[in-house]
């Protein structure tokens, strides 16, 4: 066994020894393209704690499809609402003594908007807070065309790979051969994300228009060398 693997270690460098056994260069070009976000992500919560389960339930049902409506007035589609399943715990107290004593039920739902456009942001945290969600979870900024930028940053890092090959070749007075080889995994850009708060702290969110995405992507290149 141990000689099989040795052998088949031994193929393997001798077939990437002959792929490159001639002078070459290989280098890893990086490109980056900074955008404006046009739309968004938003996730929020209702928290609702009463004295027994029916009630807290309702309670929350009714801010969800109040707020749900508010958006479509607004000219949100049902394809932008999704509301997850309602949460329901029973709430406890602890006495110093004796056993733990059932005070309540906290009932809780979240609902997630994408936002078409980026100016409705704000109205549409507006409508969550008049409703009676009482949480932001998470704003996640982004661009809808991210194809077009993702190929704008993938072209720059091909220019800055063909940049560094021909300044290296050069630096050590030869000419730069044809591609041998290209690598290339697809970067994931990071969207834009903001933290949770409770909606009274809307306001931190403010500052979204200031925000922007930056894309990225890279390439490995081999050149042979003349």
């Amino acid at each position: 066994m141990r000689f099989m693997i040795l052998s088949l270690m031994m193929f393997c460098l001798h077939t990437y020894a002959a792929e490159v056994n001639f002078p070459h260069i290989s280098v890893t070009g990086f490109g980056e393209v900074t955008v404006v976000p046009d739309s968004a992500v938003f996730s929020v919560q209702v928290e609702q704690s009463t004295l027994n389960a029916e009630q807290a339930k309702e309670s929350v049902d009714t801010v969800v499809r109040k707020f749900s409506e508010r958006l479509q007035e607004l000219g949100a589609e049902d394809e932008q609402i999704s509301s997850s399943n309602l949460s329901l715990a029973p709430q406890y107290h602890y006495p110093d003594e004796g056993k733990p004593e059932l005070v309540g039920y906290r009932a809780s739902r979240s609902v997630t908007v994408s936002v078409k456009h980026l100016e409705k942001l704000n109205e549409f945290l507006d409508v969550a807070l008049e409703s009676g969600i009482n949480r932001i979870d998470r704003i996640t900024l982004q661009v809808k065309d991210h194809r077009k930028y993702q190929a704008q940053a993938r072209d720059k890092a091909i220019q800055d790979a063909s940049m560094k090959a021909l300044s290296i070749a050069k630096g050590f007075k030869r000419s730069l051969g044809p591609v041998w080889r290209v690598d290339y995994h697809s970067q994931q850009s990071k969207p834009m994300m903001m933290r949770s708060v409770s909606m009274n702290q809307k306001e931190s969110f403010q500052d979204y228009q200031d925000k922007t995405i930056v894309i990225s992507d890279s390439v490995d290149v081999l050149y042979r060398l003349n």
